[in-house]
């Protein structure tokens, strides 16, 4: 079964416009996200999508596969889903354009666990909360799931809300990285329902899903990614990039 990997990229962004092409060390954020994914032994082709001239052409000059796509889609799902309806491919990973750390292993596992699971219809990524900041985060989506590991509910408040903290209590709680990985039918399938009610009051795409009855396959990983979202991001991840480098002596990367 082929497996295609996509990447939608735009250039406008609320919060951090441009983040795509944001540099990052000797390279533009989306390079980053892209070489990585093309190290995913589980991916047997990968695509940035985009409806932005100036990304298209970034990505064509580090030598990328590239599409341009439609200006009209409200998400990046639509987006792979334009470029997934091109290809043949029984499982679409939705790579997230702004998370230029994401290891092939971490991809790899998706692939792999999705593959072997006879019952979701979408699998995405898990992992634990250790800093306690980031349970009042609404930038940390929380995540619930069930002893099988199906997706329960996402939120950006903190989920369980602990009434009985009094006694004593141990939860762990986990916030969802923003990767996900279609059959081929569901992902068609979800991006021709309408937004859901739910998906409106938490923004969270999601949702939609859980509301309509999709089947939310949760994997758990042990390594939390730094996603850009704000310009305090690309700072936080220009720092560990340096750490990264003098660690390992990548004295060809520019920081």
């Amino acid at each position: 079964m082929k497996v295609l990997g996509v990447i939608p990229a735009r250039f406008g962004s609320t919060r951090f416009p441009g983040k795509a092409l944001a540099r990052l060390g000797n390279k533009p954020v989306i390079q980053w996200v892209y070489e990585n994914a093309k190290r995913a032994s589980g991916l047997d082709e990968v695509i940035i999508a985009t409806d932005d001239e100036r990304i298209f052409r970034r990505a064509e000059a580090f030598k990328a596969r590239v599409f341009m796509t439609s200006s009209k889609h409200k998400s990046g799902t639509e987006r792979v889903a334009e470029v997934a309806r091109k290809i043949k491919a029984g499982i679409i990973v939705n790579i997230q354009g702004d998370e230029p750390f994401l290891k092939k292993e971490t991809i790899n596992r998706l692939v792999r666990e999705f593959a072997k699971d006879n019952q979701g219809e979408i699998a995405t990524l898990v992992t634990k909360i250790n800093n306690p900041k980031d349970l009042d985060d609404p930038n940390v989506v929380k995540v619930v799931f069930d002893r099988d590991n199906y997706a329960l509910y996402f939120s950006r408040s903190r989920i369980p809300y602990l009434r009985n903290e009094r006694k004593n209590i141990k939860w762990q709680w986990y916030k969802h990285l923003g990767i996900y990985a279609y059959r081929r039918k569901s992902l068609f399938d979800f991006v021709r329902l309408p937004p859901s009610r739910l998906e409106k009051m938490e923004c969270l795409e999601q949702l939609r899903a859980l509301e309509n009855g999709f089947k939310i396959k949760i994997i758990e990983v042990e390594k939390d990614t730094i996603g850009i979202d704000t310009s305090q991001d690309l700072a936080r991840a220009k720092k560990y990039l340096t750490q990264f480098v003098r660690q390992w002596q990548f004295n060809d990367i520019a920081i």
